[in-house]
Parts: C-alpha cells; structure tokens; sequence
C-alpha cells in the first residue's frame, strides 16, 4: 500500500489578535491590529496519516524576513518529503512510489512548479490536487490547529525568531506525538 503524504501550509503570527474588550456603553471599540507587519512564520508540512510504520510529519518553517515560500522552496521541501518517503535517489536507488496530495495553494501550480515536474515525476513522486476550497478533506488540518492553538504555550513573541523557536519546537513535539500514537488521528468530515 502506498500512503500518501498530504503537504499543506499555515502561517504563525507573533500575538494573536483581540477577542473581546471593553468600552463605553453605547460607543463601538476599535483595537487596531497589534502584529507588527514581517514577523510572520509560516510553516510547510506533510503528513503521512495511513503510513504502515505509523503516522509520520514531517516540517519546515521560515520566517517572513527569509523570502517567501516560492516554488523553489516549495519544489526542495517535496525532495525532502520523498527522501522520508524512501523514494530513489542517487544514494538509495530502490524505488518507493511516493504520492504527494496538494490543497490549491498558487505555488503548488505555478509555472516554475509545473517546468520542474518532470524531475520528481521521474523519480517516483506523483502529485493530486484536491477540489478548491476543502480543507476539511485534507488530515492536517487538525494537526495545525493543535500546533497553532494548543501547542504553543506563550501567546506573544518579541521577536520573529522566538517566533520560530516556538513553532518549531511545537511542530517536533506534534510530530513525536503522532509518531507514537497507534494512528487514531482525527478524520476530516
């Protein structure tokens, strides 16, 4: 059986943003957004929920201020996925067929993605989209809410690389978790 890996992207800001306030009665409260602008962190991953071995996630993140997740990025982090995968390299040249399913994010179907297609096709990686706008089809779904909302202890970061530390270190811990679960990963809808 061949487990597909699902990649998706979600991004990390440094406080998360007001909920509730108070203000006079009668009079409209106005908070204005507090994150200040580059200091996001996104994060890239791929889970393998059906994996024999067990359910497995592997992740990247970047902060704002290191470039955008372009389609090279993007293009290096599905190599580092099918080198988990046990897909053939010059190194390993036994092959493992590894499918790769995208949401519908614009890199996944840029021009630069679609010229270097040939070359993970070639070795072994296959690529499926899902239909636009479901992500409740996709397991990782819940991954990145429990990352995002449960993971990360500290609500509010000074800087864009305690940011990071922080996402990092929730992203290895999730994946420690899942990697010793016995596979009861919740179920999109």
């Amino acid at each position: 059986m061949i487990a597909p890996w699902v990649l998706d992207q979600s991004g990390c800001v440094p406080t998360l943003p007001t909920g509730y306030g108070w203000g006079r009665l009668g009079t409209r409260l106005v908070v204005p957004y507090g994150a200040p602008p580059g200091r996001r962190v996104n994060a890239v991953g791929a889970l393998a929920p059906d994996d024999p071995a067990g359910p497995r996630l592997v992740d990247e993140t970047r902060r704002t201020s290191e470039g955008r997740d372009a389609a090279a990025a993007h293009l290096a982090f599905v190599r580092r996925v099918a080198g988990v995968a046990g897909v053939a390299t010059a190194d390993a040249p036994t092959a493992r067929p590894c499918v790769v399913v995208l949401d519908n994010h614009s890199v996944h179907h840029s021009q630069a993605v679609k010229d270097a297609l040939p070359d993970p096709v070639a070795a072994g990686v296959h690529f499926c989209s899902l239909p636009p706008s479901r992500p409740e089809l996709t397991p990782i779904e819940p991954v990145w809410r429990q990352v995002t909302h449960h993971d990360i202890p500290r609500r509010s970061h000074p800087t864009d690389v305690a940011l990071q530390a922080a996402v990092d270190t929730a992203l290895t811990d999730r994946a420690r978790r899942l990697a010793t679960t016995t596979g009861n990963l919740p179920r999109p809808a």
